[in-house]
């Protein structure tokens, strides 16, 4: 029964959310502030966090930083009321995974829920191979597990899931609709923010100079290809 911890300061959308999560079999435990959120963690030990952009006492973005730092793989999905792009950017590079936009339908919740739990899982696709090393960056696809230099990469799903798609296939100039469609099992349009905020936080952790990166490469005007040099 996958664990969910819903962090939400109204109430009534709080107990709304946690019902129809539980009708779905979910484990939910619900809390109004991120201060609570970051306590129940270690005890709860969810499977994904459902988090309120805008909370009470410790800002949603923060709160979604220090989760970040307790658990660099815990998958992240942040509700925000806002549409606007430079929000939904500014939490996607705090370490979301995903975001919805509230009032959010609990069916729409659910399918993100269980796209980002597919991305955590991460099964490894028949064909490709065990290892693969490219330069200093080594991928084990079946152990899902990222190092540079021997050093051990810890990612959060979607950027795990971004770096085996992109380098199943060198070379290959993969459009923000393919990656979109591939890592976050997003069928529409209009999210390229999630794929450019995914790619950002990438490069930070596989210490890509931004200016110049080796392996995860932009297309202008296209989208992204991997570099297996």
């Amino acid at each position: 029964m996958p664990r969910v911890l819903l962090i939400e300061d109204d109430r009534a959308v709080r107990e709304g959310v946690a019902l129809a999560l539980r009708r779905q079999g979910h484990e939910v435990t619900a809390v109004e502030t991120g201060e609570d959120g970051l306590e129940r963690v270690p005890s709860f030990r969810p499977d994904v966090v459902v988090l309120d952009l805008m909370l009470p006492g410790m800002p949603g973005l923060d709160v979604c930083r220090a989760m970040r730092a307790l658990d660099q793989t815990l998958p992240i999905i942040m509700a925000t009321a806002r549409g606007d792009d430079e929000d939904i950017v500014v939490g996607l590079e705090a370490g979301a995974d995903d975001y919805v936009v509230k009032p959010v339908q609990a069916r729409v919740l659910q399918a993100r829920i269980r796209a980002v739990l597919r991305r955590s899982a991460g099964a490894a696709e028949g064909g490709i191979p065990k290892l693969d090393t490219y330069g200093d960056l080594t991928v084990d696809r079946a152990g899902l597990s990222v190092s540079r230099n021997g050093t051990p990469v810890s990612l959060a799903p979607s950027e795990l899931r971004l770096l085996l798609t992109l380098s199943a296939s060198p070379g290959q100039v993969f459009s923000r609709q393919q990656l979109l469609e591939a890592v976050w099992e997003h069928s529409y349009h209009g999210d390229a923010r999630l794929v450019d905020a995914c790619v950002k936080r990438l490069r930070a952790k596989l210490g890509e100079p931004p200016r110049d990166p080796r392996h995860i490469q932009t297309v202008r005007g296209f989208g992204y290809r991997f570099a297996a040099r």
